[in-house]
């Protein structure tokens, strides 16, 4: 008996991966996210109250860091520069860590340039700042108490 042999009639192992079902389930996310992602963001305008609560006590020996209007920083009255302020602050607070670190800003600063400074303080170990305000005031009032609102270092 003789049996021909066709070539189609051979039973071949894929060997490459078919791509076809992770292509088709990436689109479908795609479009979920697509569709879902301008519904996330908070468009609701809303006019926040202000605080009542009394001000912590300031310490007796507190360290001012300031960030003027030019961007240069100030460690209580004198100027540094921001690749001194870790070696500045171990001076000024004796090397401890834990001690809170009052940080003040003009007005005018960027946000990027405030939270520059705040990851130099992070970096450099201290974790404890207090954002310093003028409470009780209006816009553009000059005078007034200085009161620190206190984080613990985190920045969302």
């Amino acid at each position: 008996m003789i049996r021909i042999r066709h070539t189609d009639e051979t039973l071949h192992e894929a060997s490459e991966i078919n791509v076809t079902p992770f292509i088709d389930v990436m689109l479908v996310l795609l479009v979920i996210f697509m569709v879902t992602a301008p519904l996330t963001t908070v468009n609701v305008p809303v006019d926040l109250p202000s605080s009542s609560e009394k001000p912590a006590p300031r310490p007796d020996n507190p360290v001012f860091l300031t960030v003027k209007a030019d961007h240069g920083l100030a460690l209580g009255e004198d100027d540094i520069s921001l690749d001194t302020l870790p070696t500045a602050l171990a001076t000024a607070t004796k090397d401890d860590k834990e001690q809170r670190i009052f940080l003040r800003a003009d007005k005018t600063v960027e946000y990027g340039t405030l939270m520059s400074v705040m990851d130099k303080l992070r970096s450099a170990g201290y974790l404890k700042v207090a954002l310093v305000n003028l409470q009780g005031q209006e816009q553009g009032s000059a005078t007034g108490i200085v009161t620190p609102s206190a984080t613990n270092g985190t920045t969302p």
